[in-house]
């Protein structure tokens, strides 16, 4: 079976910045409280009229460009959100009329923040047994949609923006190398949005109670991630024979700046192989890492033959790694 290699990126963060000293007019918070314990310093925030679709769309043409490909050559449209236009139809659908993908196959995929990864794995699948051969896969969130701006401890670490990649059959030997993937609901209610769904539709006691925000156990959430995290890199590395010192570049899920120092410290690698954005972007959720993927390689950062981790945790609890030779 061929190999799924990605042949384009591309990314979007929307204009608008909010900074730390935006946030200490809103909440009672500082500068120095939130740097100390997140690392951020800045994230971006979609317009009121801007929805996840629109932040997916320009990160799409963006990675389709670079892989000089055309829309209507899309076999498939993945989009990781939990920020979705609507419930339904599909935000992927949305996009494929978007962007004029008339040919493609089009759904959503929720797994939080380890959406991209979680997508590159699926991804993967499809052209593995040759039932896809073209396909785009797009991380988007509107985060600050969903953060509750009256709760310091959360509306702190929001950001949006969306990340894109494109992925195609390859015969040599780079491409995704391997993928490991888990999932334990019964930390479900660590990181959640109660309101919205089946279990509590909409109404007047849901939005006077702030049901549709954001809800966070950081304290238990942060032990849990990193836990989570360094097994994933362990589980990925392990059958391929490829040693964390062995790694050029990985890209973690950019949640919080103490998280990936100690996952760093946790499999022995410097921090200084670890690409960082989380200053200036904030938790974009599944589009944090297909952001920094874009980054790092318009950057530099990777290079041919370079060997590359991304590793993430997200709500659900999800958590996967994926490796990947450039």
């Amino acid at each position: 079976m061929k190999k799924a290699i990605i042949v384009g990126t591309g990314s979007y963060l929307p204009k608008k910045i909010l900074t730390n000293k935006d946030l200490e007019r809103l909440v009672e918070t500082s500068d120095e409280w939130i740097t100390g314990r997140t690392g951020i310093k800045e994230r971006h925030i979609a317009d009121e009229d801007e929805a996840a679709s629109d932040l997916g769309v320009k990160a799409a043409i963006s990675a389709l460009n670079e892989a000089n490909l055309e829309a209507s050559e899309i076999d498939l449209i993945i989009v990781t959100t939990v920020t979705p236009d609507m419930l339904f139809p599909a935000t992927s659908c949305v996009i494929q009329d978007k962007i004029g993908a008339t040919k493609a196959v089009a759904f959503d995929l929720n797994a939080a923040c380890s959406g991209f990864v979680y997508g590159l794995a699926v991804a993967e699948q499809f052209i593995r047994t040759g039932t896809y051969e073209k396909i785009l896969l797009i991380a988007t969130e509107a985060m600050s949609k969903v953060a509750d701006y009256t709760d310091r401890n959360i509306c702190v670490l929001l950001g949006d923006g969306a990340g894109a990649a494109v992925l195609t059959p390859a015969d040599d030997r780079k491409g995704l190398l391997g993928n490991w993937l888990a999932a334990a609901g019964k930390y479900g209610n660590l990181l959640y949005l109660p309101a919205g769904g089946s279990k509590m539709p909409a109404s007047h006691k849901t939005i006077e109670e702030h049901l549709h925000y954001m809800k966070m156990e950081g304290p238990a959430l942060f032990k849990v991630a990193i836990h989570s995290m360094v097994e994933a890199i362990e589980k990925v590395l392990s059958p391929l024979r490829i040693a964390p010192g062995e790694l050029d570049l990985v890209i973690p899920h950019q949640a919080n700046l103490r998280i990936i120092k100690a996952v760093a410290k946790g499999i022995d690698v410097p921090l200084e192989k670890f690409y960082v954005n989380v200053d200036m972007c904030g938790n974009m959720s599944s589009a944090s890492i297909a952001v920094a993927l874009d980054e790092a390689l318009k950057e530099g950062r990777i290079k041919p033959g370079s060997l590359v981790l991304l590793v993430a945790f997200g709500a659900g609890l999800t958590w996967g790694s994926c490796v990947i030779k450039f």
